[in-house]
């Protein structure tokens, strides 16, 4: 047997998962919704080609996931977080869907692109 405490009894190095589970219960719900939903647009943008590097990440079949995960996110969640945080979000949706339909050579018709079951046809 050996003498060296379980990684989770707090060992340099490793998380302390309790105190990541109290940090975690101190967060309000709409925080951790914003907080995903952002992460998703940043992703999104960088599949996009949106960033400083451009075409390097460019991946429109990723990209097209994230987008839709974050419209159906942003969908389901309308009710639980008000219009302060609701409409930038979905304001940083649309512009990632017309972005989407400007990198496609072949683009959706409208109501089929990335998302668009949940938000509409996105025109630009």
């Amino acid at each position: 047997m050996s003498d060296t405490p379980p990684a989770s009894a707090g060992s340099p190095g490793s998380p302390d998962f309790d105190d990541m589970t109290r940090d975690i219960a101190e967060v309000p719900a709409v925080e951790v919704i914003v907080t995903v939903a952002v992460n998703l647009m940043s992703a999104a943008a960088v599949k996009l080609g949106l960033t400083e590097e451009g075409d390097k990440y460019k991946d429109l079949d990723e990209a097209r996931k994230l987008v839709a995960a974050l419209a159906g996110l942003l969908d389901a969640s309308a009710t639980e977080i008000s219009s302060f945080h609701a409409a930038p979000l979905r304001d940083g949706l649309k512009s990632l869907q017309l972005a989407f339909r400007e990198a496609s050579l072949v683009p959706d018709e409208p109501g089929q692109g990335p998302g668009e079951k949940y938000t509409g046809p996105v025109y630009g």
